[in-house]
């Protein structure tokens, strides 16, 4: 069975976030992961992961002005600094709080940028980034995101990403994979699962349409979970899911589709 991981950015919502931890093991979790700390005193959740023994498994690099509709800088040449600063921060928390893994989003396409100097400022940042995680041990994830949801999206399919990956040429950075984002972009999730699997350091969830939980639309969570046990993956699958009502209503899915 796979190793499921609360996404406290989409589950228990309703709560203030330092609450949902407490949450989160209540209803059964052992990991969480979520968007960003960066709102937070990295002592404050570390207080939370430890009071309720729950491990972090997954936070993202700072992504801009998350609130005026920014989804990331890494591709912006202009941002270049303030995407290293963002480095550092992470780091920082990463270290402070034990995950072992930090997710790049690579950003909207600005208005009349040319794909080279957005490829070629991405691959510059990703390495940078590479190297500092990989001075303490940390990987570095890289997502892609269907345009549907997320219009003009720069990384947007996986072989795009794994083209990136090559060129990155860094050891500690792996794939992201998002099998929401992947069945809205391509298709072709147990295929893509099996080929790429050693390329992949992290799995997230939902279903589709609506991003709800799973069983709720046409992925067939049943045969692509039992999929990943018989293909060997053994990481985190990381459960982020609108809940079609409450979180706890939703929780069911676990046991129809595992």
């Amino acid at each position: 069975m796979p190793k499921f991981a609360a996404n406290l950015s989409m589950l228990f919502a309703e709560l203030p976030f330092l609450d949902r931890f407490a949450a989160a093991a209540q209803a059964g979790f052992t990991a969480v992961e979520f968007l960003f700390p960066y709102d937070f005193e990295a002592a404050h959740i570390k207080a939370q992961l430890d009071a309720h023994q729950l491990s972090l498994v997954l936070h993202n690099l700072p992504a801009g002005r998350w609130a005026g509709g920014e989804r990331g800088i890494a591709c912006m040449s202009d941002r270049v600094d303030e995407f290293q600063a963002g480095v550092a921060a992470a780091m920082g928390y990463a270290q402070a709080l034990g995950v072992p893994q930090l997710n790049c989003l690579a950003g909207i396409a600005p208005p009349g940028a040319h794909s080279a100097d957005l490829r070629r400022t991405l691959v510059t940042n990703l390495r940078y980034a590479a190297a500092q995680l990989d001075a303490v041990g940390l990987r570095l994830l890289i997502e892609p995101i269907n345009t549907f949801d997320i219009p003009g999206f720069y990384v947007n399919r996986t072989a795009q990403a794994l083209e990136l990956l090559d060129e990155v040429g860094a050891t500690n950075a792996f794939l992201q994979y998002d099998v929401y984002h992947a069945q809205r972009s391509e298709g072709e999730l147990g295929a893509t699962l099996s080929r790429h699997l050693a390329r992949i350091g992290h799995i997230q969830i939902a279903d589709n349409p609506g991003r709800h939980e799973p069983g709720t639309g046409e992925i067939n969570y049943r045969w692509l979970l039992a999929h990943l046990d018989a293909i060997g993956y053994s990481g985190w699958v990381g459960c982020e899911y609108k809940p079609a009502t409450t979180t706890q209503a939703g929780l069911h899915w676990r046991q129809a589709v595992v």
